[in-house]
């Protein structure tokens, strides 16, 4: 009766039901109630509440800065173990002062740490958002990360916002313009970019390549991210921490890949990364076994497709991702 209610305009939604439905939606409060913030009336003389926020922004020390990355550190964690739709309100205010402090800081030495830790979670938030099927929000995130990592003069920040801004082109069905907006991040980033950063662009690219039908382009670029990767378990770059990528990664992005291309080749590589995979990633596990019902469909194997669709489905719901579940629903309309 309230859900009616709500929509027919009869009943408005209470803060105890909005931070309820936030949660369970994965929407921003303005997206759910579909309202846009009322301009502040401007007073006679602002310019002494101006200066105290400038003086404020400056004051924004070493230790502050850090708490905000770890502050997004700490999101990062608990969305790769519980989903981004819980997450929401922190997320939206823990980027809302960010922007507050990078708005009011003059100086660059102010500015570029505050920047870089904007960019940093703009990045994750706009993935969140994709993940919660909020695409334009996504979109807009990617826009704030980019103009942070400018601002910061932080190119390989640039050229992660800019590679995964390409997934929002994709699965709005643009693949062919993911892969030019991903090969321009490649340009953009050059030789600056470290060894991790160049390896995980050249799997994005793959992974856009493959969407786009564009099979030769995407093994040279699976070639390239796979002799790119550095040895060794380490998966963190300190240059570039929203990245995780090492051997064991890489392996489940290649079986991915070779999944989409219809390659009967990927059953190995996933199950190979399945066995060796952080049990932490709880959604990227939900995507592996997506991953593999696709490769098993692809080899008329259903039984084996159907049992690793119920596993993702489970692990899907569990963290509440809406693009998880749309890949298991188009799979099991195939079996």
């Amino acid at each position: 009766m309230y859900v009616s209610e709500w929509e027919n305009g009869k009943r408005t939604i209470s803060g105890r039901y909005a931070a309820i439905l936030r949660q369970l939606l994965g929407v921003t409060d303005a997206e759910l109630r579909d309202t846009t913030p009322t301009p502040v009336a401007p007073t006679a003389d602002g310019y002494d509440e101006l200066l105290s926020r400038i003086d404020a922004a400056s004051s924004v020390s070493e230790s502050m800065v850090k708490a905000f990355n770890d502050q997004t550190e700490l999101l990062r964690t608990m969305d790769r173990q519980m989903g981004a739709a819980g997450l929401v309100d922190q997320m939206t205010g823990h980027l809302a002062a960010l922007e507050d402090a990078l708005n009011f800081a003059v100086l660059p030495t102010a500015r570029r740490p505050v920047a870089l830790a904007l960019a940093g979670a703009s990045t994750l938030a706009a993935w969140q958002a994709i993940d919660s099927g909020a695409v334009e929000r996504a979109w807009r995130h990617y826009e704030l990360a980019k103009r942070a990592a400018r601002d910061a003069e932080a190119p390989m920040y640039l050229a992660h916002a800019m590679a995964e801004q390409a997934y929002v082109l994709c699965e709005a069905g643009r693949p062919t313009l993911g892969v030019d907006l991903v090969r321009d991040a490649r340009r953009t980033v050059g030789q600056a970019g470290s060894a991790r950063l160049r390896a995980w662009l050249y799997a994005a690219e793959a992974e856009m390549c493959a969407h786009a039908g564009m099979p030769d382009d995407c093994r040279r670029a699976l070639d390239a991210a796979m002799a790119s990767i550095p040895p060794g378990p380490e998966d963190r770059d300190p240059d570039m921490l929203s990245i995780f990528l090492n051997g064991a990664h890489l392996a489940r992005w290649h079986g991915n890949v070779l999944a989409l291309l219809g390659d009967g080749d990927a059953v190995t590589s996933l199950y190979g990364a399945l066995e060796g995979m952080d049990p932490t990633f709880v959604r990227a596990r939900a995507g592996l076994h997506t991953d593999l019902a696709q490769a098993h469909l692809t080899r008329a194997e259903y039984d084996d497709a159907h049992t690793h669709l119920r596993q993702s489905r489970l692990l899907a719901s569990r963290t509440g991702s809406v693009r998880q579940r749309r890949r298991v629903d188009m799979l099991s309309a195939r079996l």
